[in-house]
């Protein structure tokens, strides 16, 4: 429903465009963000700070899967008493596991939107900047719902290179 909503007020908004004959363009904000010198060094800081985040959890994984399969191969030979000791014992760990993965997945959005605000923020002014100078109306974000454009409406390359330029 959203998504069709967004794509009737994109055909609203070109139909009103082409009715005044205006310009319209569009600019893939996620690659051009990603492409920028600022938005390289964001992911690199981003994968330096998360990197030894990814490999403590991906031991912790590992060790709960080793646990798991342990319970499993002593299941037969476990009082039932002492399987579900252990049974309680591995969903605790498998708990707080889960709940280091889900607070590491906010971390790194929060981290993330840090990172990328001010660079969005910067882009939205090139943005503006490029459609003054070459007579756009609208400029439109290509994800939201674009379903064609002309080569010449993508603003997408030349909207990095003025980003890298400031």
């Amino acid at each position: 429903m959203k998504n069709l909503m967004m794509i009737l007020s994109a055909l609203l908004m070109v139909s009103a465009a082409k009715a005044a004959d205006s310009k319209v363009g569009f600019v893939d904000m996620q690659k051009a963000v990603q492409a920028t010198a600022a938005g390289k060094k964001a992911k690199a800081e981003l994968e330096a700070d998360f990197g030894k985040k990814k490999k403590d959890i991906e031991k912790k994984e590992a060790e709960l899967k080793k646990l798991g399969e342990d319970m499993e191969k002593k299941k037969a030979v476990l009082s039932e008493d002492a399987l579900g000791k252990k049974q309680a014992e591995f969903q605790a760990q498998m708990m707080k596991y889960r709940e280091e993965v889900q607070k590491s997945q906010m971390d790194l959005q929060k981290k993330q939107n840090e990172l990328t605000a001010p660079i969005v923020t910067k882009m939205k002014d090139v943005i503006a900047k490029i459609a003054k100078e070459k007579g756009y109306t609208i400029v439109m974000e290509s994800n939201n719902g674009v379903l064609f454009s002309t080569p010449d409406s993508d603003l997408t390359e030349e909207t990095i290179k003025a980003f890298d330029k400031l």
